[in-house]
């Protein structure tokens, strides 16, 4: 799909603000409310908006810490590789995963409560999978995280 300097704008409103109004939103890009709304719902069918989300304090439910868990795949196959990713997704801890290059094939960023939750973690859902070669956990003593995507294109170069 093709985006203009008008979808470019709507995204980048929406991604700083997802509560934004449509009627403000229309006032921003310069389109009428209809064709605004018309455009913001092309852009989820198109899945360039995957929905929004709300920041939680890490603390205020239960979470006492967060690692990185650094996982090696026994074998590089896409079954293997794939079988991980699709069973470690579904656990309640897991924040994010990162399929990568290099000496590690997964990070997976992981919130529990406390280090006994993190040692049960990872001992019982990561160190008995076969597919789980080796892990290295790192604990993470503070946590920014931007929610917005740098824009390429359409005049919104940030470079």
């Amino acid at each position: 799909m093709h985006l203009d300097r008008i979808d470019f704008a709507l995204i980048d409103a929406l991604q700083k603000d997802a509560n934004t109004s449509n009627k403000e939103l229309a006032a921003l890009v310069g389109l009428a409310p209809s064709s605004c709304l018309t455009r913001v719902r092309r852009l989820r069918e198109d899945g360039i908006l995957r929905g929004a989300h709300e920041a939680i304090d890490p603390g205020s439910v239960g979470i006492g810490i967060q690692a990185l868990v650094s996982v090696m795949i026994s074998q590089h196959s896409r079954d293997v590789v794939e079988s991980f990713r699709d069973y470690i997704v579904t656990q309640p801890e897991v924040i994010a995963t990162y399929h990568l290059a290099g000496k590690y094939d997964y990070l997976v960023h992981v919130a529990v409560r406390d280090s006994a939750h993190l040692r049960d973690l990872t001992l019982e859902k990561f160190m008995t999978r076969y597919e789980v070669r080796r892990i290295e956990t790192a604990l993470i003593f503070d946590h920014t995280q931007t929610h917005t995507l740098p824009l390429y294109g359409a005049d919104h170069d940030p470079a």
